[in-house]
């Protein structure tokens, strides 16, 4: 029996040890917790990084402060701090800082893989790429007519396009006003007598009226025989594009026969892009390609722009001349053309990839050192081989993000730049809180809004601002914390004062911050009366 009883106080001892141990356990968690939920002041030290808190805020609604981290009441997205100096929290993002800045810290800056380029000085040589078809070479072309009246005999050249060379027969005609002529020469020369030069002289210009060439003429006189006949040859080579006449026909003086186009030269005419045209001037190199003929490069240069824009295409013609020796470039290929200007020296240049296109203008973000960067409007110039020409915005030596700057932050989006990355207390556009179904929509002062309602302790007044320590407010869905309103217009009631527990009415503003339309101090009465934070 002694044992028993021994072995009972035992046990309620063991008992009594475990409930004080839990206690104590209990005590410690509810002290860290109270540590950490405390409600900071204005400005706190941040202990992983050593940097001095001044708030936290929404990037997205930079006019609301808050006094604590914790989920943003507007976006689905956790509250960034803002620094003594102005800078962001290196791990969650960048903060906007002043005058337009975003500071990353060099981890963040590492796992958004940020890398920048300097700005330097260099030349450039563009070159720009153009289409166009191969055509004849209108200054290397003949046309043949008739000199005299005739028939044509015979035809030595059937077909149009037919190729010919230099000195080739391509026609015989039959000439009776020539037999004339020839008849009366060589009767003159059979003449004896003094002074017959003149009458020599004399036959030799008929001949030539009637359409005959000093070559026929020297024919006649080395003959002493009437050349009834005339052979046309071709005077160059290339090919007959135009055929007007076929055998058997009469001829009349002046009527068109033969025109022939040389190929010893070509043209092609290209299409360039007017937004470029101004980079191609007469006597730039050219190098043409066909799918023709793979893996041959044919090159020329450009002899003249076409004073005329195509308004369908907006481009201009190109008149590019090739050398085209063995004749395999044809009218109306197609040719693929790399133009190069002339190589423009001491440019700005940065990588092309650092140029942030948003349609109305070019952004680069400058590196500032320190994890600032700043985003900077420039002006570009031509581009080619992944180098843009900077004409202003940049000097030599500055170094731009040239890889993860859109990923800097929200602040640097391409929208908002200026805007979001301008003082906190910049104005922001159709960004009101949201609107509960629960709210109470009220018309006071100068605008208009949903109602909410809470309950809290004043902290402090200033002349633009009141801060509150308040509980929950359902309708915005906002658990406790201190923040600070916007002083109505008619300014606070003289019975409202820091310490004060105050029941009071706030609304959105348009700078995405709220405004108390009405407080009063909460007496005992309402407190019973009214739980906490119940909507209006």
């Amino acid at each position: 029996m002694k044992h028993k009883k021994i072995l009972v106080s035992a046990a309620a001892a063991a008992v009594v040890v475990l409930v004080a141990a839990g206690y104590g356990l209990y005590a410690a968690g509810m002290h860290q917790g109270r540590k950490i939920t405390t409600p900071l002041s204005s400005a706190t030290a941040n202990s992983d990084t050593g940097k001095k808190v001044l708030y936290w805020h929404d990037p997205m609604v930079p006019g609301q402060k808050f006094d604590k981290p914790g989920k943003s009441p507007f976006m689905d997205m956790q509250l960034v701090p803002v620094y003594a100096h102005g800078g962001g929290d290196g791990a969650d993002g960048a903060d906007g800082a002043g005058g337009g800045k975003v500071n990353i810290s060099p981890r963040v800056q590492q796992n958004l893989g940020i890398r920048t380029a300097e700005v330097t000085r260099g030349n450039l040589t563009s070159a720009v790429v153009a289409v166009g078809s191969v055509a004849y070479n209108e200054r290397d072309v003949v046309s043949m007519q008739a000199r005299s009246n005739g028939f044509l005999e015979r035809l030595f050249v059937r077909a149009p396009l037919d190729p010919v060379r230099k000195g080739q027969a391509l026609a015989q005609l039959y000439v009776p006003e020539w037999i004339a002529a020839q008849e009366e020469y060589l009767s003159v020369r059979r003449m004896e007598g003094n002074g017959l030069e003149t009458l020599l002289d004399g036959a030799r210009q008929r001949m030539r009226l009637v359409g005959m060439t000093d070559e026929q003429i020297r024919l006649v006189e080395s003959s002493g025989k009437v050349q009834a006949r005339l052979t046309i040859v071709a005077p160059i080579s290339g090919v007959v594009s135009e055929l007007t006449v076929r055998e058997g026909m009469t001829v009349m003086a002046g009527a068109p026969m033969f025109k022939i186009n040389g190929l010893g030269t070509i043209w092609i005419n290209a299409d360039i892009p007017e937004s470029v045209s101004a980079q191609v001037r007469p006597g730039n190199a050219v190098e043409a390609r066909t799918p023709a003929l793979q893996g041959m490069v044919f090159k020329g240069k450009v002899n003249a722009i076409l004073p005329d824009v195509n308004a369908t295409t907006r481009t201009l013609k190109a008149r590019i001349e090739l050398a085209n020796p063995t004749g395999q470039l044809v009218p109306g290929m197609f040719a693929m053309l790399n133009l190069y200007p002339a190589t423009r020296k001491n440019l700005l240049l940065i990588p092309t990839e650092a140029v942030i296109q948003t349609g109305t203008r070019s952004l680069v973000m400058v590196a500032q050192g320190e994890g600032k960067f700043l985003p900077v409007e420039v002006e570009v110039g031509s581009e080619t081989n992944g180098q843009t020409e900077i004409r202003k915005g940049l000097e030599v030596g500055q170094k731009v993000v040239v890889s993860g700057q859109f990923l800097v932050d929200s602040e640097a989006s391409l929208k908002g730049a200026e805007t979001r990355m301008s003082p906190m207390n910049a104005p922001m556009s159709g960004m009101d809180a949201p609107t509960p179904a629960n709210a109470t929509v009220a018309q006071t002062g100068k605008g208009t809004g949903p109602m909410h309602r809470g309950q809290g302790k004043v902290e402090s007044i200033n002349k633009e601002e009141i801060t509150i320590s308040h509980g929950p407010i359902p309708t915005l869905q906002w658990g406790p914390m201190t923040m600070g309103f916007k002083l109505p217009a008619s300014g606070l009631p003289h019975n409202v004062a820091v310490g004060d527990t105050v029941v009071f009415e706030i609304r959105p503003i348009k700078d995405g911050a709220f405004e108390i339309s009405s407080i009063k101090p909460l007496n005992t009465n309402d407190a019973a009366k009214k739980p906490m934070g119940a909507a209006q």
